[in-house]
């Protein structure tokens, strides 16, 4: 899918830039790039920020990132912290999270003890 964006499309998604040109996916990317080392958000904040109530196309967008991990789907989860749905992984997910100092807990990021990033 990124042979067929133009290098100043993808600078815009890799800078977290939305632009009225993108398409739900690079918008979903756009917003995930903007997402810190040692935080998370989930699916639905994503999809609530684009005006969406569509959480799994959220995911599926996610799913097709052709640029993980710089754009960092592994820090999105489920409403209630679950870890789901990662490319190259759970483990994967579960040790990057880890290292950037997120807590997880039986397969799941406690969302009430640490605070979800929201996009402004």
């Amino acid at each position: 899918m990124s042979s067929t964006l133009s290098d100043d499309k993808i600078q815009r998604i890799h800078a977290g830039r939305l632009d009225p040109d993108m398409n739900f996916n690079e918008k979903v990317w756009a917003l995930t790039a903007r997402i810190p080392a040692g935080q998370v958000t989930t699916y639905a904040t994503i999809a609530r920020t684009l005006n969406s109530t569509g959480y799994r196309a959220v995911g599926q967008a996610l799913n097709r990132n052709p640029y993980a991990p710089a754009i960092p789907c592994h820090r999105v989860v489920g409403s209630d912290g679950r870890l789901t749905g990662y490319a190259f992984g759970m483990e994967q997910k579960e040790k990057m999270l880890r290292n950037e100092g997120v807590p997880v807990e039986n397969g799941k990021v406690p969302l009430r003890s640490i605070s979800i990033f929201q996009f402004n």
